[in-house]
């Protein structure tokens, strides 16, 4: 891998993971059009997962240190009930990500992906048109919406369909406040962010993927953490004025070129 495919995946891997149109989609998408093999490298993997989490650790930094202040105060106030909230979003994929990441992965690994990403990224459109007849009230997200949003990021491990789409639709139909909605879809995906690249390493063998050398890996993470940074406050914004209709049309007119071109 070069250093300006390096940044190319980069730059998608940190717009796409925040923006709806799914981050695994175009990557897909971009490995099929650079024709770069290297792609699910597990170091460069790491990297670039590892530069999105450090871009919404900036951009909620305020809202983190508030949340472990209250946390650490061993009450159950508001900041303690909201972690619990995340916790139990984290279930659903965390059974998936221990009993059933093998299975997920064939499906990366199927000859007709291009298919697949083309058909999920339809569903993908699907889900966000929904949300332009969403309500938008002053409801906080709740433990049962917490558990629901939850099943919304499970299946987002299927290559096309963006979790930050499914999540902060699934927020927005459940009648939850917009803003309440953005801001708990981009922390509750943190740790498993962080549980599946330690998976990952416990799994695989980090040694071998050593095909990646240090300066594309540098401008990779910088690629994805500066367009990340960029992308999550662009969605947050987005998300408050009810724009996600633009993206639906997007992803639908991706998805039916996947199909077309990948049959």
């Amino acid at each position: 891998m070069s250093w300006i495919e390096a940044l190319i995946l980069g730059i998608i891997q940190g717009l796409t993971e925040f923006l709806p149109v799914s981050s695994s989609g175009h990557l897909e998408i971009g490995k099929h059009l650079l024709g770069v093999v290297a792609t699910d490298n597990l170091t460069f993997t790491v990297v670039v997962h590892g530069a999105t989490v450090c871009s919404t650790i900036v951009v909620f930094r305020k809202d983190i240190a508030r949340l472990l202040k209250g946390f650490f105060a061993f009450k159950w106030n508001e900041e303690t009930q909201y972690i619990f909230k995340i916790a139990v979003s984290m279930i659903p994929i965390g059974i998936v990500g221990v009993f059933f990441k093998d299975y997920v992965e064939e499906l990366f690994n199927t000859d007709k992906i291009i298919v697949l990403v083309g058909f999920m990224l339809l569903i993908t459109a699907t889900l966000l048109a929904f949300t332009y007849y969403a309500k938008s009230k002053d409801k906080e997200v709740s433990f049962k919406d917490a558990f629901i949003i939850g099943v919304a990021q499970t299946i987002a491990v299927l290559p096309g369909i963006s979790r930050s789409g499914s999540t902060i639709a699934t927020g927005l139909l459940l009648g939850n406040q917009r803003k309440a909605v953005a801001r708990f879809s981009f922390l509750m995906v943190l740790i498993p962010i962080l549980g599946e690249n330690v998976l990952s390493l416990l799994k695989d063998d980090f040694s071998a993927s050593g095909s990646i050398g240090v300066l594309p890996l540098m401008v990779g993470f910088i690629g994805a953490f500066v367009s990340g940074l960029l992308a999550c406050k662009v969605m947050i914004n987005i998300v408050n004025k009810g724009k996600l209709i633009y993206f639906a049309i997007y992803c639908a007119v991706v998805g039916l070129i996947a199909v077309f071109f990948g049959l």
